[in-house]
């Protein structure tokens, strides 16, 4: 079995719960996919460190990482897949106390070469979060990969907040749960 196929089982198995949950957007679903439930399982970790690190390496990116707590599994995950880079995590605020930094781990350097990370994607505003962190500290954006893809108009958020870097859904929706309620028909 493919990496993309054990990573869409595993998200099928382990994070898709069929329920009304409240988004982090605010509006509400019948349905939440829970990527952490199954990206920190052996199968779906070794499944994501091979395709992230495939995409660090694709897009010849020198860090990984992303708004904190979606981005702390996939930026950790291109590490143990072998890509040489560095894990970082942007918090949603600069730390008041110690070094006061906005974005946590190895030091980047000017013009760091950053691929962002995100568990899931709905409107994509955690993952232009980070990428305008990432561009405000004068590191560039070479692309974009999440778990999961709603396929609720984040990709178009995260491609006008990128300039259209590269962006790639390594699942989506449509992969994890055909069968929602709420999918659109496809054109005939």
């Amino acid at each position: 079995m493919s990496a993309t196929d054990t990573l869409i089982e595993e998200l099928r198995r382990h994070a898709l719960i069929v329920g009304e949950v409240t988004l982090t957007s605010g509006a509400t679903a019948q349905y939440y996919v829970d990527a952490k439930r199954a990206i920190l399982r052996p199968a779906g970790f070794g499944a994501l460190a091979e395709l992230v690190a495939g995409y660090a390496r694709r897009w010849e990116a020198t860090a990984v990482g992303g708004l904190t707590m979606g981005a702390d599994t996939p930026a950790c995950a291109a590490l143990a897949g072998g890509a040489d880079v560095k894990a970082f995590f942007v918090r949603k605020e600069t730390k008041a106390h110690g070094l006061q930094r906005r974005i946590e781990g190895p030091p980047l350097r000017a013009g760091e070469r950053c691929l962002i990370v995100e568990d899931v994607v709905t409107t994509g505003g955690s993952t232009v979060k980070a990428i305008q962190a990432v561009r405000d500290e004068g590191y560039d954006v070479v692309g974009v990969v999440t778990v999961l893809d709603r396929l609720s108009g984040g990709a178009d958020a995260i491609a006008r907040a990128s300039d259209n870097a590269p962006y790639q859904a390594l699942a989506t929706i449509d992969d994890v749960y055909p069968d929602r309620p709420d999918r659109q028909a496809e054109p005939s």
